[in-house]
């Protein structure tokens, strides 16, 4: 039993090694800034975050949505806990081998991110979910079960879009706490905190009317359940723009011309020359 249980730990770490490897050819559209998401972020904040890696490929097309990862902000909670690059932790993650770890904001600064704020919280409120992460630290999850880590091997499986989302929760469950964002929710949910719509259609309360959607978010009440997506989607979670935050001004901008009229200009200076140059080979 010992060389069997050895025997699958192995295989499972090979396969999330293998499913952490970066992905080719990603490239952030507006990576962030680590000193500007300082100054907008609040302890409490979920920070989204677009992976690279090839289990982020398979998140993202499971769940039809641009993020992957979720993180926590904790602020100075951890300030004095340094991480593997000497800096300190201002985020709580899930990774699929190392479980709850503490990592700097750095981490992502070449990242397409999206932070959402959950909103009315109370001052205590916040800390008691940033006080709920920190308890988490160091918790390990079961990888064995190599059947749940391999769907992940498969970026796009051909299956109707209304069970792909289901195929997260197929298996121990282990495997999709350690890839989710659901120890965030769980987070949210000790306080009590919502993340998605009430199934309720009591007047004045936000619901989902489609019997699809009702019948997903019965489905994924289950804090383990949880992707990066339902705090993007939902509507107790405000997006907060560091850009935007930070009083923007379109008409400070300084405008260059369009890359399209440069080519067609170079272009035509370079077709007056030839045309010059062959004039005069032809006098």
């Amino acid at each position: 039993m010992a060389v069997y249980e050895s025997f699958m730990d192995k295989v499972s770490r090979w396969i999330a090694d293998r499913l952490e490897t970066p992905s080719s050819g990603y490239k952030p559209y507006t990576p962030s800034d680590q000193q500007t998401l300082l100054a907008c972020l609040e302890p409490g904040d979920v920070l989204l975050i677009e992976g690279n890696q090839k289990v982020s490929a398979a998140i993202k097309y499971l769940t039809q949505s641009t993020w992957s990862h979720a993180a926590l902000y904790v602020g100075d909670a951890l300030v004095d806990v340094e991480t593997e690059s000497g800096e300190p932790g201002r985020l709580i993650e899930v990774n699929l081998g190392d479980g709850c770890v503490a990592v700097p904001l750095s981490k992502y600064e070449t990242y397409n991110t999206r932070i959402c704020r959950a909103v009315g919280l109370s001052d205590q409120e916040k800390q008691d979910v940033v006080d709920f992460m920190v308890g988490k630290l160091g918790v390990k999850y079961d990888l064995r079960n190599i059947f749940d880590l391999m769907r992940y091997l498969l970026p796009t499986p051909p299956v109707p879009v209304r069970w792909r989302r289901r195929m997260l929760s197929i298996g121990s469950g282990e495997p999709t706490k350690a890839i989710c964002s659901s120890l965030i929710a769980q987070a949210f949910q000790s306080i009590p905190y919502p993340i998605l719509p009430a199934i309720t259609l009591a007047p004045g309360c936000t619901c989902a009317k489609s019997n699809y959607s009702r019948r997903e978010i019965l489905h994924i009440r289950h804090y383990s359940l949880f992707t990066p997506r339902d705090f993007d989607l939902s509507p107790y979670f405000s997006i907060i723009k560091p850009t935007v935050e930070k009083g923007f001004d379109h008409r400070k901008l300084v405008w260059g011309k369009p890359q399209i009229e440069e080519e067609t200009a170079d272009t035509k200076a370079r077709t007056m020359e030839d045309c010059h140059a062959s004039d005069v080979d032809d006098k």
